[in-house]
């Protein structure tokens, strides 16, 4: 199920978020809930939530019957969690 909905982002959904200069990716699908991350310049922008509503949910959930719901996952990355953490600590130098 997963790489359904992975295909379905990139073939559907990123060329309609690309002319914002943004994309999506998938989080995790649990009991039925794909969680979706918006990226590039959708990632922060106001309006996101509606994108995921009217654009990525309509997509996902018409080409998955499957999914129950598409959430927005808005959540921090353990990547950058770690780099700040790294910052923090001062074992980032600016050279």
């Amino acid at each position: 199920m997963e790489e359904k909905i992975r295909a379905i982002l990139r073939e559907q959904v990123d060329p309609v978020l690309q002319e914002h200069f943004g994309g999506s990716s998938l989080s995790k699908y649990e009991d039925g809930v794909a969680y979706v991350r918006l990226t590039g310049a959708c990632a922060q922008c106001p309006s996101a939530q509606e994108t995921l509503e009217s654009v990525v949910k309509d997509f996902v959930m018409g080409g998955c019957p499957e999914v129950k719901d598409v959430v927005l996952d808005t959540s921090v990355s353990e990547d950058l969690l770690e780099m700040a953490r790294k910052i923090l600590r001062g074992e980032v130098k600016d050279d």
